[in-house]
């Protein structure tokens, strides 16, 4: 009787012993000795999975790894996407992280004033995306910082991206000031276009703006560089001083020898500049020209503007840059 029992004591300890071992092996430190990252498809099945993180080093038997999820882990479903593992993660976090949808959130940031010619290259550089995209419409994509997750396509995240800006003009549209001297959206996101190139200052956008639309009532040029350098570069920097000779070019966006507005957008524009045109400060100045300090002097008259830019040029002499 006593060997029986002493047997069922080892027997007993035995287990404690096997079930310690287990669950030191779920809860424990993984064998992954640096961050690995794994892709984890639509449709894997937790089978499918396993053999993709013994794959990548993050466990040592996918077999294991499924029998031992069944048993101590949740039952919850797990979700595609890209996981980033930090080294010696244990099973149980994998598993908790795949069933929690942590995944590795990528991002590609559009600048506010972005071309799209720059667009299109920042999308085609941007690492996990797949497949091609054409050149974006100039002023269709919403400069903002947008996420997206190994394998999207392009096509993909271009498409939020011009969603964004469609949502966005049509909601700040139905809110715009009366009286304003665009009638469609479409022309109050080409005028915000030229805001956001000309004033890289936030207080001025409104002033910028109000300077513009005093000049279209009055049929006066805009006369805003940036117009004259888009035909040039598509809206990449010019890289020199803008020549006498392309002043005087006649095109569809130069605006020193046209009136109104030009054909269409010269680059994507922000939100403030779009609410900057919409909403847009009050102001009788018809010129401006830089401070030398980043920003800009306004004036009324031509007589005032002409007295502002003689200083300007002074500060240019003295910087030797004339």
């Amino acid at each position: 009787m006593r060997k029986v029992g002493c047997f069922g004591m080892i027997v007993a300890l035995a287990a404690i012993v096997a079930m310690f071992l287990v669950v030191q092996s779920w809860g424990g430190r993984g064998p992954a000795k640096q961050t690995t990252t794994v892709l984890i498809r639509d449709g894997e099945t937790l089978s499918d999975a396993a053999h993709d993180l013994a794959k990548a080093g993050a466990i040592n038997s996918a077999r294991r790894f499924v029998l031992l999820a069944k048993l101590l882990g949740s039952s919850a479903p797990i979700k595609a996407g890209e996981y980033r593992l930090p080294p010696h993660l244990s099973q149980s976090d994998i598993l908790k992280m795949m069933q929690g949808g942590e995944t590795l959130q990528r991002l590609v940031t559009i600048p506010e004033g972005m071309p799209s010619v720059m667009v299109h290259d920042r999308l085609m550089a941007a690492k996990g995306l797949t497949g091609t995209i054409a050149m974006p419409a100039e002023g269709s994509v919403l400069p903002d910082t947008y996420g997206y997750q190994r394998e999207d396509t392009r096509a993909s995240v271009l498409r939020r991206m011009q969603d964004s800006m469609k949502r966005y003009l049509a909601a700040a549209w139905a809110k715009r000031a009366k009286g304003l001297g665009v009638s469609t959206p479409e022309q109050a996101l080409t005028l915000a276009s030229i805001v956001e190139k000309e004033t890289a200052k936030p207080e001025e956008r409104a002033i910028v703006a109000g300077v513009y639309y005093n000049r279209l009532r009055l049929g006066m040029p805009l006369q805003a560089d940036a117009t004259v350098i888009y035909p040039l570069t598509k809206g990449r920097a010019l890289g020199r001083r803008i020549r006498e000779s392309e002043l005087h070019a006649k095109n569809d966006y130069n605006t020193y020898q046209m009136t109104g507005l030009p054909t269409g957008p010269i680059c994507n524009p922000g939100r403030a500049s779009i609410d900057a045109v919409l909403h847009p400060a009050a102001t009788k100045a018809l010129y401006y020209v830089a401070d030398g300090k980043g920003g800009h002097i306004f004036a009324e008259t031509y007589e005032e503007q002409q007295a502002n830019v003689a200083k300007w040029f002074a500060i240019r002499r003295a910087r030797g840059e004339m």
